[in-house]
């Protein structure tokens, strides 16, 4: 069988070589050899499959039984010929079938290289960079599948991504991207696992991303390289290329592991990774944040605010620092600090939404006190005048929480959380109008 077509996204040609061995394996062969395989091609080679499996004894014998398991989707797509639905392609080329056909051809590849008898070597390694850019594609629809349960989804799209890798272990951008599908799906083992690995190898992603729009669906693509992009742009289907520097994501891997560590109960290897990695990149700023992160997981914030502090020397417009750093005062009960924090946030970045959302919220933070006091007063002249002094403390909170609601809102119209507290202060402060204005847009 020689496939001519897979119907994703282009062309997958498989050759095998002449060979002498079994009957049930020079029967496969010969199907596998055909252009145009039939239906009743199939039910032989499923027989002659199941046939094999009972007879195969030695080492070769078992090698190719399974690399013609391995390559049975492939088969069965064939006989569906050119007018195969997607959904159908689907159904055949599943997450598992991408990963059995890598380790078919990654032991058979073994093998060859072992008795030095190259019957299958050079169609596999053709075959692994024609069928590359056709996994990128059901990586693809994998994640922009709605319907999916999002754990699965995730799970899956790691899978095929792993595969890829397992095919081309050059290819080391694609463990990076199944790492951090693994880390969406929270399995955090089989995360660590390929983390490890990149760190391993000194991975670290930099380089070149060649762009291009893709005019069918108008949005950017990615190409591994220029000459991959620039054949696309010449082919018409591509416009607009463009190029952008890909930084360092060392920092991110052992960040990565560290915190994996840290959620795996394992403090102490965590910030040995760390602290090694930072002897390398004394002056790498993703490092030092994440050497925080661990110490912010472990409920140590002195040493948390000490390295987002050495950080932010090193950064000092850094928003999402300054947030963090308002955070842990919030935490830690120093609220005039942490309000200091977020405003400055604000300064640097206006459209900072939850730095307006924090703000707002330790603004009020206050009011539940207030409230206590005033549920504790009784009818007394007394009372009634610590009342008017309780409730004007309070109507000096709402004012001051108005406005900064008020702007997270018109950054973000579609916000409950903000639409809720926002309503909540025109409601005490007895804005009506704007009351009814914010129902209106509900």
């Amino acid at each position: 069988m020689k496939i001519k077509q897979i119907i994703i996204a282009g062309a997958l040609l498989v050759s095998v070589a002449t060979f002498a061995q079994k009957d049930e394996l020079k029967a496969l062969k010969k199907i596998y050899d055909r252009d145009t395989p039939s239906a009743e091609d199939l039910d032989s080679y499923k027989t002659n499959l199941k046939k094999l499996e009972t007879v195969a004894a030695e080492e070769g014998d078992k090698v190719y039984l399974n690399f013609y398991k391995a390559v049975t989707p492939q088969l069965e797509i064939s006989v569906l010929g050119a007018n195969a639905k997607p959904e159908q392609v689907a159904k055949l080329l599943t997450p598992k079938a991408i990963t059995d056909l890598a380790n078919a051809y990654n032991v058979t590849l073994d093998y060859e290289k072992k008795t030095g008898k190259k019957i299958f070597t050079n169609d596999i390694n053709k075959d692994v960079t024609e069928m590359k850019p056709v996994l990128w594609q059901i990586v693809v629809a994998l994640d922009g599948n709605k319907t999916l349960d999002k754990t699965i989804k995730y799970k899956q799209t790691s899978e095929v991504l792993y595969a890829i890798y397992q095919l081309d272990k050059t290819d080391k951008e694609k463990l990076y991207l199944a790492s951090n599908y693994d880390l969406n799906a929270q399995d955090y083992d089989n995360a660590l696992k390929h983390l490890k690995e990149l760190k391993t190898a000194n991975y670290t992603g930099e380089g070149t991303n060649y762009i291009a729009k893709n005019k069918a669906s108008n949005a950017d693509e990615s190409f591994a390289t220029k000459v991959e992009r620039d054949n696309m742009v010449t082919l018409g289907t591509h416009i607009l290329p463009r190029e952008e520097k890909l930084p360092s994501k060392k920092g991110e891997i052992i960040r990565n592991i560290a915190l994996i560590l840290v959620q795996q109960g394992k403090t102490d290897e965590a910030k040995t990774a760390i602290a090694e990695a930072r002897k390398e990149n004394p002056e790498d700023v993703s490092l030092i944040t994440s050497e925080a992160d661990i110490y912010y997981k472990a409920n140590d914030l002195v040493n948390y605010q000490r390295l987002i502090n050495e950080a932010l020397a090193k950064n000092p417009n850094d928003a999402d620092l300054i947030f963090n750093l308002g955070v842990t005062s919030a935490n830690a009960n120093k609220l005039d600090e942490a309000e200091k924090y977020y405003r400055k946030v604000i300064d640097i970045k206006p459209d900072y939404i939850n730095a307006y959302l924090n703000l707002s919220d330790l603004i009020l933070k206050p009011d539940s006190k207030l409230v206590e006091q005033i549920n504790k007063l009784s009818n007394s002249a007394k009372d009634l005048k610590q009342y008017d002094v309780l409730k004007i403390e309070r109507q000096k909170l709402f004012n001051k929480a108005m406005p900064v609601l008020e702007k997270a809102h018109q950054l973000d119209p579609k916000n409950d959380v903000v639409k809720s507290n926002l309503k909540s202060v025109y409601n005490f402060l007895e804005l009506t109008d704007k009351v009814k204005a914010l129902k209106a847009e509900q």
